[in-house]
């Protein structure tokens, strides 16, 4: 992330501290099979909507899709009268499959994701030998987002942010005095994202919140995932810059770099894979969509033996 996005990002949060632009509304959708949050954003004057990490609901064991989820963004989108705008990933999730692609043919809105998808994308053919019919130039999306670019919903301003070390393609998206951070950084008590997936970096990471709890200490941060740490009785998707900086168990001030990447590399040792990491990124670095159907006309999830 440069510093002139930073800069671009603090500004667009300073205007609206100080009464220059409307604060965005948000609505939070909890998936509870996969600790996920999806969010309905909307500019309160224009009643312009981004969707951001929505959630197609996929049972592992019968191979089955299904859009309970997803349909409860819908009832909300229609129900408030919201024009979607945007359908917006913060990167390639590991740990859900992506139900944009049903989302825009229900309510619309253009399909937007970090440019360095394309580095995921030449990783991830690889590893799933998805064959030259797998196009690796981001074409699955509509707007490939550099760092710092800006974009509009309704009266608000939106500016991308490049997050990399979770993966190299993380994103986060400043809408107004909000921040919607994916999987970078998790609620106080529960720390920071791994970083030992193919093309991921404990050095980047640290970087990357570095360069975030640089915004004003009352930005409000949106996370993707909450675990719910030992001693929490609720889920929690939100926190601020200040309550981060205070008290993340990882990355609180005075945590070195150093100390961080030695304490992010082994545990990241020791954790498993996500349940839903082989479909989740299959589905995902497409864009949402499933592979091409095959000669039968179904669609197929490979699984590499011993390869990840």
């Amino acid at each position: 992330m440069t510093d002139t996005a930073i800069k671009s990002a603090t500004d667009s949060i300073n205007q609206v501290l100080s009464g220059a632009l409307h604060t965005p509304v948000v609505k939070a959708f909890f998936d509870a099979a996969t600790n996920t949050f999806s969010y309905v954003v909307h500019c309160p004057v224009t009643r312009s909507a981004a969707i951001i990490d929505s959630v197609l609901d996929y049972d592992a064991a019968a191979g089955r899709t299904t859009y309970t989820s997803a349909q409860h963004i819908i009832d909300y989108v229609r129900a408030a009268g919201l024009e979607v705008q945007w359908q917006l990933e913060t990167h390639v999730h590991a740990d859900h499959l992506s139900a944009a692609p049903w989302l825009q043919e229900k309510l619309g809105g253009r399909l937007g994701i970090g440019a360095e998808i394309i580095r995921v994308q030449n990783v991830f053919g690889k590893i799933f030998n998805a064959g030259s019919c797998f196009a690796r130039d981001g074409s699955q999306f509509d707007v490939l987002f550099r760092d710092g670019q800006q974009l509009e919903l309704g009266t608000l301003s939106i500016t991308a942010l490049h997050l990399p070390g979770h993966t190299p393609a993380d994103m986060a998206y400043v809408i107004g005095d909000a921040v919607f951070v994916g999987d970078t950084i998790f609620m106080p008590d529960f720390g920071t994202a791994r970083a030992d997936f193919p093309g991921g970096d404990a050095r980047q990471l640290f970087r990357s919140i570095q360069r975030l709890l640089t915004l004003p200490p009352d930005t409000t941060l949106y996370l993707c995932h909450d675990y719910k740490a030992p001693g929490r009785d609720e889920f929690c998707g939100k926190t601020t810059v200040r309550d981060e900086r205070d008290g993340n168990i990882h990355v609180q001030e005075g945590v070195s770099e150093e100390s961080f990447v030695k304490m992010r590399t082994e545990r990241d040792a020791s954790l498993s894979m996500p349940k839903l990491l082989m479909p989740s990124v299959q589905v995902n670095m497409r864009g949402g969509h499933l592979p091409e159907p095959e000669s039968d006309g179904v669609s197929y999830i490979k699984i590499p033996i011993n390869k990840v």
